[in-house]
């Protein structure tokens, strides 16, 4: 089967079209045939650092971890699945789990789970990975009917998911971002804009609260941290996505708020409780199919072999939404 490798790692690292063996399905796992795959921020680092990220995978790398796609082999021990179901999933693509940039890929069924029925598989694949991310996020906050939530970085990958996810938890959603075309987004889907450019957070935060958000779910982190500690309530919740950062706590221990951080990853690089991310994601493909959950995918279509251009336009920040390849 064609996969595109990496055969070393850096900025200018290039995929290369490759003939591999396609895989043999294994106990407890599925052959998936690949319809399409996202690209997310966690590829173009493990492109451009390689070893020097832990979970990098050892040169010739298959990268990408999410998928969408038609089941075409079911290993011994699976249950709930058939050859002939659409599936999606986050499996591969770190470590020693080989990725999705090719046709095929032997996943774990325990990381799988079938596709929303409203989504095309392009839509489908943008989801496994920022849409898990979002839920847990909110779900580990306790996000419930009546809450006020605050998501930094609202159009976002995460961030646009974890807003169409508050909203239907019951929550009063407001969302960060700069632009118009941030502004557009974040109101497409129900919630407050927040201009972080022309409001301080002391005045939105008295503006639309009584003392602070229930729930501030921050996918900027880093020094906005700060910012959500500013704007989280007493004895409130804070969830992040980025906590790679020294942070001085005081602020929030006077506030009695608790912090989660969010690192999807850890099921896949650690074999740990993996049937909660497949759970995660048939609860997804419900409030899917219920309406309550549209990823936004980019306009611009790649094929497996641009796999190179889907990362560059990632990083070179113009797109707007999902990038999808497509095979």
């Amino acid at each position: 089967m064609k996969a595109m490798l990496l055969n070393s790692y850096g900025e200018n690292a290039t995929f290369t079209a490759t003939e591999i063996e396609k895989p043999a399905v294994k106990a407890n796992h599925v052959l998936v045939k690949i319809a399409a795959s996202s690209v997310n921020t966690i590829d173009t680092m493990i492109k451009n650092m390689g070893s020097d990220l832990p979970l990098s995978p050892a040169t010739p790398a298959l990268l990408g971890m999410d998928f969408s796609g038609t089941v075409e082999s079911v290993g011994d021990g699976v249950e709930g699945f058939k050859v002939g179901d659409e599936v999606y999933g986050c499996a591969g693509g770190l470590a020693d789990l080989p990725g999705t940039l090719t046709e095929y890929i032997v996943a774990d069924s325990k990381l799988v789970a079938h596709k929303p029925k409203g989504l095309t598989m392009r839509e489908t694949a943008a989801l496994p990975l920022v849409a898990i991310t979002a839920y847990e996020g909110l779900t580990r906050a306790g996000v419930q009917e009546g809450q006020k939530v605050l998501v930094h970085g609202g159009s976002g990958g995460v961030g646009h998911l974890a807003v169409q996810l508050a909203k239907y938890f019951g929550a009063e959603v407001f969302a960060t971002g700069t632009g118009d075309n941030q502004k557009a987004i974040v109101e497409k889907f129900g919630a407050t804009f927040i201009d972080f450019k022309t409001e301080k957070v002391a005045d939105y935060t008295a503006k639309y609260t009584d003392g602070g958000f229930d729930v501030v779910f921050d996918t900027v982190g880093g020094a906005n941290l700060n910012n959500s500690i500013e704007a989280v309530a007493l004895n409130g919740h804070i969830s992040t996505t980025v906590s790679l950062c020294e942070l001085d706590l005081t602020p929030l221990h006077f506030k009695g708020a608790s912090l989660h951080v969010v690192f999807m990853l850890i099921p896949m690089l650690h074999n740990f409780k993996r049937d909660v991310h497949g759970n995660i994601l048939e609860r997804l493909a419900e409030i899917s199919n219920e309406g309550y959950l549209t990823p936004i995918v980019d306009e611009n279509k790649f094929s497996l072999e641009q796999v190179g251009d889907a990362y560059a336009h990632l990083q070179s920040g113009k797109a707007i939404g999902k990038i999808v390849v497509e095979n």
